[in-house]
């Protein structure tokens, strides 16, 4: 007999186009009043030289924003720091930009531990075609993310790998890349073999390359899958939009969540087409965005059996 195992799952949704919009303090009010759980906070302008994360007093931002996400009931649950991890065209990249994108990196996991993040997205290096280079990739990675596990624990914080892909401008269309399949995420992540470094599966990017998310869901299962990035895409372009706008299958995305016993948060890395509309009707779409998502967490929820 199949009873219900409840898992009462975190809705969250990242900062980058409603701080970008409002400004990070406000986005912080703005999505605990939209009714989200938590907040996947988004350290991308981190790649530039205007923002509150290279300010003098940057410690003291991250004190005063988890206060205030305190105060207003929201948890600062995920992060992603900046990216890309590499550039160049040979394996040792450029020496330059990797310098600087290891600081700026570094700087973000310590600013997501002070918010009280206990998973940071970090991308892979993945600047080789990768086709031609899936050892050097795999050998440059592997120690990268080995680089950042004296971090995760000075700073108490979990590093998630994440799967990507390329764009072949040749022929004008998507690619394998780092991750791209399960097998070689699972693989990757074990010869890691730290509980420092896990999985955060991107679902729109697992479809741009052929593999439905349902699929990647089963064959990594919930041991390795510890963050979501849950966004929509037509299998063409990475369009980061909101679920039922484009083409993935959502009743069977759900259904494999649940059915695996994911335990994380469903993180919404779905805000692109907040762009489109009005400033003045952001707040709104940012509302509907949420009321989207406690319908996905609630069709998740219906698959939490056990025997």
């Amino acid at each position: 007999m199949l009873t219900i195992r409840r898992i009462f799952m975190k809705l969250v949704t990242q900062t980058d186009c409603t701080a970008k919009t409002f400004g990070p303090y406000e986005a912080v009010d703005i999505l605990s009043r939209a009714g989200y759980d938590g907040i996947d906070w988004s350290f991308f302008e981190l790649t530039g030289s205007d923002s509150i994360w290279l300010e003098n007093d940057w410690r003291g931002n991250a004190q005063k924003i988890r206060r205030q996400a305190d105060d207003a009931g929201v948890q600062i649950i995920q992060a992603h720091a900046p990216f890309p991890s590499s550039k160049g065209e040979s394996s040792r990249g450029d020496e330059g930009y990797e310098s600087f994108i290891f600081k700026r990196i570094l700087r973000s996991m310590e600013a997501a531990s002070i918010l009280g993040v206990k998973f940071i997205v970090v991308h892979p290096k993945h600047h080789l075609v990768y086709r031609n280079n899936r050892k050097a990739t795999w050998d440059m990675n592997i120690d990268f993310y080995r680089s950042l596990i004296p971090y995760c624990e000075k700073w108490n914080i979990h590093v998630c790998a994440e799967n990507m892909w390329q764009y072949n401008k040749q022929g004008g269309f998507i690619v394998d890349s780092f991750l791209s399949e399960p097998e070689e995420f699972c693989d990757f992540l074990d010869a890691l073999d730290s509980p420092w470094i896990v999985g955060c599966l991107d679902l729109g990017h697992s479809a741009l390359v052929g593999v439905e998310p349902q699929d990647f869901i089963r064959a990594m299962g919930p041991d390795r899958i510890k963050a979501l990035h849950v966004h929509d895409v037509d299998y063409h372009a990475d369009c980061h939009t909101l679920p039922y706008m484009e083409s993935l299958n959502w009743a069977e995305i759900t259904r494999a969540l649940g059915e695996t016993g994911y335990s994380g948060t469903f993180t919404f890395e779905a805000d692109n087409f907040l762009n489109k509309l009005p400033k003045e009707l952001r707040k709104d779409g940012i509302e509907f965005m949420c009321k989207t998502g406690r319908y996905l967490v609630r069709q998740v929820e219906k698959w939490q059996q056990k025997d």
